[in-house]
């Protein structure tokens, strides 16, 4: 048995039937939601209620996240556009031309992920636009795209991955 052979034995590269996948699923799209654009949801629920340090504490991080995304989408944007377009291209070619279920389930992982990052600097060049006036709207319509956007991929990685559990079989 060479190291190869023990390595494939060890690790099981079949994802859609591994639970730790869908943990990981489930914690990425949790996490997406409640961090809008850097700032916990829950300073845009304690603003709402009238509480006045959550709403100084929100529209600081807000600001500040806001700020860093709009500088690193100037700076970097173009390049971080292009490594971003070749890594899902290179996952989706690997994962459905080859029949690589690992880098399938990678895709469906990094695909929305990236979306999301985009949705997070489209908000961002608004609030700097609207000048950070309208924080807690803006950040409640971005939390309500980013879980519309979670439903559609969690239906698609669902579907899918139950499809390639029954095509493939349980026995591998």
């Amino acid at each position: 048995m060479d190291f190869l052979d023990l390595i494939t034995e060890v690790i099981d590269l079949r994802s859609f039937s591994n639970l730790w996948y869908w943990i990981v699923l489930a914690i990425l799209w949790s996490t997406m939601s409640h961090w809008t654009i850097g700032v916990p949801y829950h300073l845009v629920t304690r603003t709402r209620r009238g509480d006045t340090q959550a709403e100084k504490d929100m529209l600081v991080l807000a600001r500040m996240n806001a700020e860093r995304m709009i500088l690193f989408a100037e700076t970097s944007g173009t390049l971080a556009t292009g490594f971003s377009t070749f890594l899902l291209t290179g996952l989706a070619v690997i994962g459905w031309g080859y029949g690589i279920e690992f880098c399938q389930a990678i895709f469906l992982l990094l695909c929305p992920s990236i979306i999301v990052v985009g949705i997070g600097t489209w908000t961002s060049a608004r609030l700097k636009a609207d000048n950070y006036l309208h924080v807690p709207k803006m950040l409640r319509q971005h939390r309500t795209m980013v879980q519309m956007l979670g439903v559609v991929f969690i239906f698609v990685t669902t579907f899918w991955g139950m499809y390639q559990n029954v095509n493939i079989g349980p026995l591998g």
